[in-house]
């Protein structure tokens, strides 16, 4: 745990007169394109807590965007990262290897689902593990299509954006898009119009249906879907979608692919989130809460799809870097230590519970969701329309901020706060910073 003290204190305006400062020197320097939830500059962060430079303590609901599970200066991740800077920071494994990557490749084949032969290739960030993952489901099957889901995210890079729902921000402008991609009803609980009890079987047959007569399942190289559905919302698929998607691929030689790259490494109460509902991937993309923070991303599965890439045609300069294998290597030691998986259930009990009670206060609270420390509640004018109220999102966000607490937005519509405290936070904070959150909704 970090030393920095488990406890917010607010003790200048949010952002304070250095982090204003800081943010001028930003504005003139970095690209207007990368934006900030919160332009508070951090000095420290551990724990529970993102100390900024104006000495603001605040409570972190955020994790870096799930990526700092184990907190963000977890003490096997920098015993680790640091004793491997001090042998050397890089050779490229595709030059000379180096154990560091193997032993990661060996901890992912014991953890993903799955008892069959697996391998696994690194990289450096989400989007790249998805890409990856379809030019091996293309090598393998020898076909090119790729199917995707309503409200799913994948990435920036060009193929990613091809693969993700979202126009605003992701994608517009930025055309034109990589082809043979394919997009497919998910099964949206709370949004199905028959009702969230009808929407597993219901979406699952209209997708399949949609493949089928669009595009032919024979041409269908992958279908890639977030077992929950991250910048999307925190949209958990109504149950029996998944497993009749993974049988479908299974019955017509499709690679199917899990995007756990939010989702995985213990968020969700479990090691992956597809194992909710015993579903066994053929490939599963890591990054995110792999590393402790440190860039890394993996590609894992059944050995003989994995090395169906000819020799040369996986890989990258930096890789699977060692300094963030080591990282990787001390976040997962960490995970098993902790058991976070158990806090991730002990969050989830927590949070839902005290969620719900500020429900039955506030009607623009339309749906609590989420497993684990994955947990979200979407906004809307009143419960009886459903009608997104992005703005109540956006109110809430700001009014947590002002007191300290780092919460996110999400969804299509733009109206989902998401919660992901790190899977360390201790139980003091976390009902602090649900306290915060009852006195926004008093306030919006």
């Amino acid at each position: 745990m970090s030393a920095i003290p488990q406890e917010r204190r607010v003790v200048t305006a949010i952002p304070g007169p250095k982090s204003q400062e800081l943010q001028a020197r930003r504005l003139a320097a970095v690209a207007a394109g990368v934006g900030s939830t919160l332009p508070v500059f951090t000095a420290r962060a551990g724990g529970g807590i993102i100390e900024d430079v104006d000495g603001n303590r605040l409570i972190d609901f955020g994790s870096g965007i799930a990526v700092t599970s184990v907190g963000a200066s977890a003490e096997a991740v920098v015993r680790r990262a640091s004793a491997q800077l001090q042998d050397f920071t890089h050779t490229c494994f595709m030059v000379t290897p180096y154990e560091g990557y193997v032993a990661v490749a060996e901890q992912l084949a014991e953890l993903t689902p799955g008892d069959h032969a697996k391998k696994s290739a690194l990289f450096n960030s989400g989007a790249e593990a998805v890409e990856n993952a379809v030019k091996i489901a293309r090598a393998y099957t020898k076909r090119q299509a790729v199917v995707v889901f309503d409200h799913g995210y994948h990435g920036r890079t060009n193929l990613t954006m091809a693969l993700t729902s979202k126009n605003m921000p992701y994608k517009n402008g930025f055309g034109p898009f990589a082809p043979e991609v394919y997009r497919v009803p998910v099964a949206y609980g709370y949004r199905w119009l028959t009702g969230p009890e009808n929407a597993g079987a219901e979406a699952s047959a209209q997708a399949i249906d949609m493949i089928n007569k669009q595009i032919g399942a024979d041409n269908v190289a992958a279908i890639i879907i977030e077992p929950v559905l991250g910048e999307g919302g925190f949209i958990e698929p109504a149950k029996g979608f998944l497993p009749a998607i993974s049988q479908f691929a299974k019955d017509n030689g499709i690679v199917f692919v899990a995007d756990e790259i939010q989702s995985g490494f213990c968020r969700t109460g479990q090691w992956f989130a597809c194992e909710d509902e015993g579903i066994v991937p053929d490939l599963i993309t890591t990054a995110k809460g792999i590393a402790g923070g440190m860039p890394l991303a993996a590609v894992t599965g059944r050995a003989e799809i994995m090395d169906s890439a000819h020799a040369g045609g996986l890989g990258g300069t930096y890789g699977g870097n060692p300094v963030a294998c080591a990282a990787a290597l001390g976040a997962i030691e960490t995970m098993k230590e902790l058991d976070l998986n158990g806090k991730a259930k002990r969050i989830e009990e927590v949070m839902k519970a005290r969620l719900a009670t500020i429900a039955e206060k506030y009607d623009i609270i339309g749906d609590i969701r989420g497993r684990g420390a994955m947990i979200a509640i979407e906004l809307v004018k009143d419960r009886a329309s459903k009608t997104p109220n992005p703005q109540a999102a956006g109110a809430l966000a700001k009014a947590c901020h002002a007191e300290g607490l780092l919460v996110l937005t999400c969804g299509t519509y733009g109206n989902v706060l998401r919660f992901l405290p790190p899977l360390v936070i201790g139980e003091d904070l976390l009902n602090e910073g649900l306290d915060i959150i009852e006195q926004a909704f008093a306030g919006v």
